[in-house]
């Protein structure tokens, strides 16, 4: 089975690799995170995705490797993560009490055989109407600093949502079935790891 490489820092990421026991290095990658402003966010996050898979494999001579990007989108608009805590404040104001969209985008990318997949998962998220005394108190806490739409479903901000509809894995950066089915496409099956593991 090829080694495989996270062209991607984030903690929780690696979480979700090691909850479906899928062995792994991590690469600490940093790419131009700039696109066309009339891109749409599925397109967004599937270039972002082979960008950092494409950087990621320049830096190696075997392997897999697996790259994600992901955004949060409200009526069509992107936000990304927060600059500030007036940022954060901002957009969890516009978030509550709506339904909103989460995408990511990934690429496998297995270097031997030269060959990448990429795609995406969307996942729609509905976010409680809180008081902006809480939201402060939230974003005090340094959570939604580092995290598209500035809340982390898996952390503190999992009691701000009221439901979701699609993957929850992707709303944490990282669909787990889609992934595995993008991993089936090149050959490689998840389970196999379990055995080494």
């Amino acid at each position: 089975m090829p080694k495989i490489y996270l062209a991607s820092s984030s903690p929780r990421r690696r979480d979700i690799l090691n909850l479906i026991r899928l062995p792994h290095l991590v690469l600490d990658i940093d790419v131009d995170e700039s696109v066309p402003p009339a891109m749409s966010a599925p397109e967004q996050v599937e270039l972002l995705s082979s960008r950092k898979a494409a950087y990621a494999v320049r830096l190696l001579s075997h392997g897999l490797v697996i790259a994600a990007d992901t955004v949060v989108a409200l009526d069509g608009e992107v936000l990304g993560k927060p600059a500030d805590e007036a940022k954060a404040l901002g957009m969890l104001e516009r978030l509550q009490g709506r339904t909103h969209e989460v995408f990511t985008g990934v690429t496998v990318w297995d270097i031997a055989v030269g060959r990448a997949v990429t795609g995406h998962e969307h996942t729609e998220v509905t976010m409680r109407a809180a008081g902006r005394e809480e939201l402060l108190k939230y974003i005090a806490t340094g959570e939604p600093m580092d995290k598209a739409g500035a809340y982390g479903i898996q952390g503190l901000g999992s009691v701000l949502i009221t439901g979701i509809r699609g993957c929850y894995f992707n709303v944490m950066g990282l669909p787990v079935y889609k992934l595995t089915r993008m991993l089936k496409e090149l050959g490689i099956d998840v389970s196999e790891y379990w055995r080494e593991s």
